[in-house]
C-alpha cells in the first residue's frame, strides 16, 4: 500500500470530476459525464449552514448494512469483523452526498489508516440500481492497485464473473480512480473518475450544485438511459442471481503489471 498521504489532503473537500464508462465487447459503447464528489473525514463530517444541508447529507442508512448509528461505527465494525482494528485511526470516505433526500453511490471508497497515519486497508463499496450493496476489502500495493473477484450483479448485461482490477490511490489535489472488469485477460468494461480538489465550503458546494444540479438523481437516470440504449442495440440481458450476503469481503490481490 502507499505511504500515508492523507496529511496533504485537506478535508472536507469537493471534487469536480468526469466519470467515464467504456464497454469494449460485445457491443462498443462509451459515455462520460461531469459530476461532483465529497471527500470527508468520518470523524469530522462537513457542517453546513441549514439552508444548504439539503444539498449534502451523509447518513449511515446510505452505506454498509444501513443499520449503524454512525458512518464511523459502521466501517469500524466491518473492519473488526475481518480482523482489522484501526485503534481510532483516520478514515476518509469518497462518495456522493444525499441531495434533497436522494442518493445514489455506484462506488464509495474508504481509505482506512492506523493511529500513526499508516494505511491499513481500502474498502470499495458497490451499489447497484436494484438496491443491493457489496463491500470489497482491499490491500492495494504502493500504487494503489488491487484485484478482486467480482461478487455483485451490477449491470444487467454482465454476469457475476471475472475480476475487478482497481486503481484507488488516496485523493489529494487530484482524484484518479479506475475500475476495470477483466475476463480472460481482457477488459470488457472500464470505468474511471478524474477530478480536481476544491475546498469543501458552502460557497463551493453552492457553485457545484448549480453547475451539476441534483447530481445523484441525474447520474442514476443516465445509467438507466444508457442501459436502455444498449438493450435497443441488441445487447442480451443476463439473469440476475440472488444477491450475495451483504458486505462480505472478497480475497483481493495485486494485479499483474500492465
Amino acid at each position: 500500500m502507499t505511504p500515508a498521504t492523507h496529511e496533504a489532503t485537506v478535508v472536507p473537500a469537493l471534487y469536480e470530476a468526469t466519470v467515464h464508462h467504456a464497454r469494449a465487447e460485445p457491443v462498443r459503447h462509451a459515455f462520460a459525464h461531469r459530476t461532483h464528489y465529497w471527500l470527508i473525514d468520518l470523524d469530522a463530517p462537513p457542517r453546513l449552514p441549514w439552508p444548504l444541508r439539503a444539498l449534502a447529507g451523509f447518513h449511515p442508512a446510505d452505506h454498509g448494512d444501513g443499520r449503524a448509528a454512525t458512518l464511523r461505527s459502521d466501517i469500524d465494525s466491518y473492519l473488526r469483523e475481518h480482523g482489522i482494528d484501526l485503534h481510532g485511526g483516520r478514515v476518509l470516505m469518497l462518495a456522493h452526498a444525499r441531495v434533497f433526500g436522494y442518493v445514489f453511490n455506484p462506488l464509495t471508497v474508504y481509505w482506512c489508516h492506523g493511529p500513526d497515519g499508516s494505511p491499513r486497508a481500502v474498502v470499495a463499496e458497490v451499489h447497484n440500481t436494484y438496491g443491493d450493496r457489496h463491500r470489497y476489502l482491499l490491500h492495494p500495493d504502493r500504487r494503489g492497485r488491487a484485484a478482486v473477484a467480482k461478487a455483485l450483479y451490477v449491470s444487467p448485461f454482465n454476469e457475476v464473473d471475472g475480476e475487478y482490477r482497481l486503481s484507488l490511490p488516496e485523493p489529494g489535489e487530484r482524484l484518479a480512480l479506475t475500475v476495470a472488469l477483466h475476463r480472460e485477460g481482457r477488459p470488457p468494461f472500464t470505468a474511471s473518475v478524474r477530478g480536481r480538489s476544491r475546498p469543501g465550503t458552502a460557497a463551493q458546494l453552492l457553485r457545484l450544485s448549480l453547475r451539476h444540479p441534483l447530481a445523484p438523481l441525474v447520474n442514476a437516470a443516465r445509467i438507466r438511459f444508457h442501459g436502455v440504449r444498449l438493450y435497443l442495440r441488441g445487447l442480451p440481458v443476463k439473469d440476475r442471481p440472488e444477491p450475495p450476503p451483504r458486505l462480505l469481503p472478497a480475497q483481493d490481490r495485486v494485479p499483474p503489471a500492465p
